[in-house]
C-alpha cells in the first residue's frame, strides 16, 4: 500500500492478515515518533553543522531512512532481509533521493571503523539492546534509539529486563519512567566501554515504546559524568516513598522512614539527571513541519517535557488517592494546592494523572485537598 508521511510517499507491505509474517515490516503507529525524528536531526544540523551522515541500521520499508535522506541527510540504510534492501531501494528512488543500501547485518557495519556515521538511528523490533555498544564504537555524533520491549524496561519482565540491561527494573506506578530511565543508564554503560559520554537532549516514552536522543562527547572524563549520573530508586510499595542516590552500589534503607514498612523495593543504576535540553525541545519544535500529520500531537508532547520536573520518579495522583480511601480532585486544583504549600509540581508526559513534585509523601499528604 501507499502511504504517504512528511515530504515523502512510500510503498510499504499491508500490516494485517495472515501475510503479515512474510511481509517487510512498517508500523503505522510510529508516524509520530518519526515526524519527531525528522525534527530532531533538522534541530541537531542547527546545532552541528558539520553533522551530514545518517545511518537508519533497521531499515526495513526505509521509511525513516527515505525521510532523512529527502531532508538532505547522506543516508545510509541496511537491513538483513532482500526483500526490505529491494522496497528501500524503490522507495529512495520513487522520492528521487540518493542514499546507500546495503544488505547487511546492523551489527556488522556499526562495528567497521571505515564507516562511521554522524548519526546512527537504532529502531529494531524489540530491544536494542544487542546493538548498544556498536552504535557507541563508532558513532561520532548522535545517537538515536526506540525501544518497544517496555515489558522487560519497565520490570515487568523482571528477570528479561535484568538480563538485557544489565539492571534491576522495577515495575512501580511510575514504570514508564523507570523504563526511560533504565535504557538511558544502559546506553551511558555501553558508550562509557569506548571513553564516549552521553547527554540526552530528547526522550519520551509513548505508548508502547521509548524513544530517546543523546549527544555524544568523545572524552574519558564526559565518560565518567554520565556514569556519575547513574544510581539506584528505593521504593516503599506499601505508602509509596521513594528516595534515590547516585552510585553502582546500592545502599537500601532498613525501613521506610515514612511508614516503617520493610518490604522496599531498590532499582538500578538508572539515568538519574535530566532527559532532556530544554533548549533543544525547542529548537525541535521550531522544526516541525505542516506536511507532518502529527505536528500537532508532537507539539503538546514537547510542551510537556518542557515544563516537567527533572525527578527520576513520578506519582499518578489517582494511586495516592486511592491508597488513602479518599476520592480524587482536579489534577489543577491538586498541583495548585502543592504549589501554595510552596513545592515544585508540574504534569509529566506519561499520563493524565501523573505529576512530578520536590513533595514526599507525607507532604503531599498534608496539604492534598
Amino acid at each position: 500500500m501507499e502511504v504517504t508521511e512528511g515530504a515523502v510517499t512510500v510503498d510499504v507491505s499491508e500490516q494485517s492478515g495472515e501475510a503479515i509474517e512474510d511481509a517487510v515490516f512498517f508500523n503505522p503507529e510510529q508516524e509520530l515518533n518519526r515526524d519527531l525524528t525528522v525534527a530532531a536531526l533538522r534541530a541537531y544540523r542547527e546545532r552541528e553543522p558539520r553533522a551530514e551522515t545518517y545511518l537508519d541500521a533497521m531499515a526495513a520499508s526505509g521509511i525513516r531512512g527515505v525521510r532523512a535522506a529527502n531532508d538532505g541527510w547522506t543516508a545510509t540504510l541496511v537491513d538483513r532481509d532482500p526483500d526490505a534492501v529491494a522496497l528501500a531501494e524503490a522507495n529512495l528512488a520513487r522520492n528521487d533521493c540518493e542514499g546507500d543500501v546495503r544488505h547487511d547485518d546492523a551489527n556488522a557495519v556499526l562495528w567497521d571503523p571505515q564507516r562511521a556515521f554522524d548519526v546512527v538511528d537504532l529502531d529494531p523490533f524489540g530491544t536494542p539492546a544487542p546493538f548498544l555498544d556498536a552504535a557507541f564504537a563508532n558513532t561520532r555524533d548522535l545517537v538515536c534509539v526506540t525501544a518497544t520491549d517496555t515489558a522487560p524496561l519497565c520490570g515487568a519482565h523482571l528477570k528479561s529486563g535484568i538480563r538485557k540491561y544489565q539492571t534491576v527494573p522495577r515495575n512501580t506506578e511510575y514504570h514508564a519512567e523507570v523504563g526511560v530511565r533504565v535504557l538511558l543508564s544502559a546506553m551511558a554503560r555501553s558508550a562509557a566501554r569506548f571513553d564516549v559520554g552521553i547527554t540526552p537532549v530528547l526522550t519520551h516514552a509513548t505508548r508502547h515504546y521509548v524513544r530517546t536522543y543523546v549527544d555524544l562527547t568523545h572524552a574519558a572524563s564526559a565518560a565518567n559524568d554520565a556514569v556519575d549520573a547513574l544510581g539506584h530508586v528505593h521504593h516503599c510499595p506499601e505508602c509509596l516513598w521513594r528516595t534515590h542516590e547516585y552510585g553502582l552500589r546500592a545502599d537500601r534503607p532498613d525501613a521506610c522512614p515514612n511508614c516503617d514498612g520493610t518490604n522496599l523495593l531498590t532499582a538500578g543504576p538508572l539515568w538519574l539527571e535530566a532527559t532532556r535540553e530544554d533548549a533543544f525541545l525547542e529548537r525541535v519544535r521550531g522544526q516541525l513541519s505542516d506536511d507532518m500529520a502529527t505536528k500537532e500531537t508532537a507539539d503538546g508532547l514537547l510542551t510537556d517535557l518542557r515544563e516537567e520536573l527533572d525527578t527520576p520518579t513520578h506519582y499518578d495522583q489517582h494511586k495516592l488517592y486511592g491508597r488513602w480511601g479518599e476520592p480524587a480532585v482536579g489534577m489543577d486544583e491538586f498541583l495548585g494546592a502543592l504549589r501554595d504549600a510552596g513545592h515544585a509540581a508540574s504534569r509529566t508526559h506519561y499520563g493524565g494523572t501523573t505529576f512530578k513534585t520536590d513533595a514526599d509523601v507525607a507532604e503531599i499528604r498534608d496539604v492534598a485537598p
